[in-house]
């Protein structure tokens, strides 16, 4: 383990350009899968905290307002993936300055984004909760819960920036550091606050803006001391037109696709919601569980976007392809052996994060069972986005997960719950579908342009 972790800065892109491909994307994707799992680690902590201080309708408020919350991160990294596609670019083609002009219009780009966002979200607060058919139980846990996660925002904005960063140099080995000692952090204060002091469902988002607060704080501290390639300064803040459109010509359509597909679960989410407050706290837990579930797909899709993009940057674009083909395999195997295992052990993982609540249990049993197929069809697109990303092509992903969102996923959760009122699996079976019809698009994409990505193609 401890040779796929280290990532000595001189060397970075001959590691990442010229070693074995399995080596490389060891090296990449072990420190990022790590911090993946520390992060989910830690939001899953507040839902199994909470659930031992509070009911259902505090466990309900968490969940919501978490899922919320980790829409906006996702949308978030998607945006920040043109930071580190760029990034990436430039370094693997030398290019000092457009690595510098690209991390000054990252900055700018982001505060104003950060600021935007914070203003917007607090001001339409009930409104969204409202929309997501939050049970009245649960209804004033989750208003607090989320209002002092939209407030912390501008944390949570500069953590993530400074990860894509990060990613983008090759370095995922020190924000793994960073994040692990913020989720001790997070995880203290969640028993201070929800345990000790009995602040529920707020106590919980206060933990998460503060732990994120101190991620962001030892990102830049560690990229200032140990990244000396990267300089803050002002001669680079300033917007640059055509390095800003690319960050963003490359964020956008992979933040929007990342967010419809948030959506489309805050949609399901408001569909179980309506069905009772026991429906809507099984619901959360299985997308919480389905969350951690889900690290090895994202760390693949970031691992395979950054990669790709430096390796393109260094023209050498069959090097790029053999990463994408070694993702997925990664992982479907990974994501078969997720649902078979889940097949049995669904009941007795729901229970974790919930006491004397049988019926939720049985619930969200039902649900995971169907809901683990995801982790195999998605697997196979996020390795594809993340490929598409790096030459430039991001609006693919946008297109494919529109079309399994529109005609799959939201209409086959709310079939599901019409017709089947008694049981969750059938509605677990949405989201898989909407992955599968995915996975071929995304196959069809790549085979009938292949030769393109072949070329030395820059992004434009």
């Amino acid at each position: 383990m401890h040779s796929f972790l280290r990532q000595p800065g001189d060397d970075m892109n001959r590691n990442l350009t010229e070693d074995g491909i399995w080596k490389s994307l060891l090296r990449f994707s072990i420190p990022y899968l790590i911090s993946c799992f520390l992060q989910t680690f830690y939001g899953m902590a507040d839902l199994f905290i909470t659930g031992q201080f509070n009911q259902a309708g505090h466990i309900s408020a968490v969940s919501v307002g978490s899922q919320l919350m980790h829409m906006l991160t996702v949308v978030i990294v998607g945006l920040a993936m043109g930071t580190t596609v760029s990034i990436g670019r430039a370094a693997g083609g030398g290019d000092d300055k457009k690595l510098q002009e690209t991390i000054g219009n990252t900055f700018i780009i982001f505060g104003f984004f950060a600021l935007v966002l914070t203003v917007c979200l607090l001001a339409l607060k009930n409104r969204i909760l409202s929309i997501l058919s939050v049970p009245e139980e649960a209804f004033g846990a989750a208003g607090s819960y989320a209002a002092v996660c939209f407030a912390g925002i501008p944390l949570i904005v500069a953590y993530n920036v400074m990860g894509s960063i990060f990613r983008g140099i090759g370095d995922t080995r020190h924000p793994m550091y960073y994040v692990a000692a913020s989720g001790i952090v997070n995880i203290g204060l969640d028993y201070l606050l929800i345990g000790y002091f009995g602040m529920g469902a707020t106590g919980a988002a206060l933990a998460t803006v503060i732990s994120q607060a101190g991620a962001a704080a030892l990102s830049v501290a560690g990229i200032l001391k140990r990244h000396p390639e990267i300089r803050f300064s002002r001669k680079y803040l300033k917007v640059k037109k055509q390095t800003a459109a690319q960050i963003l010509s490359i964020g956008v359509p992979i933040s929007c696709q990342d967010g419809l597909i948030q959506v489309s679960f805050l949609v399901i989410t408001a569909i179980a919601n309506s069905r009772g407050v026991n429906v809507s706290a099984a619901v959360g837990i299985v997308e919480k569980i389905i969350s951690f579930l889900f690290l090895v797909p994202s760390a693949m899709l970031s691992s395979v976007a950054a990669l790709a993009a430096r390796n393109a940057g260094a023209g050498q674009n069959r090097r790029a392809q053999a990463i994408l083909h070694h993702a997925v395999m990664i992982c479907l195997v990974f994501g078969g052996v997720v649902f078979l295992v889940c097949q049995f052990v669904s009941g007795p993982v729901v229970s974790v994060f919930v006491h004397n609540e049988p019926e939720v249990v049985r619930l969200g049993g039902q649900y995971l069972k169907a809901y683990a197929l995801d982790c195999v069809f998605a697997g196979v697109h996020f390795c594809f986005s993340g490929y598409f990303s790096a030459y430039g092509k991001s609006i693919y992903s946008f297109i494919h997960n529109v079309i399994s969102i529109v005609l799959v996923r939201i209409p086959g959760a709310w079939l599901a719950s019409v017709f089947f009122p008694e049981t969750l699996y059938p509605m677990g079976l949405a989201a898989p579908m909407g992955s599968l019809l995915s996975a071929l698009i995304c196959i069809f994409l790549f085979v009938r342009n292949r030769r393109w990505f072949l070329q030395d193609c820059r992004i434009r």
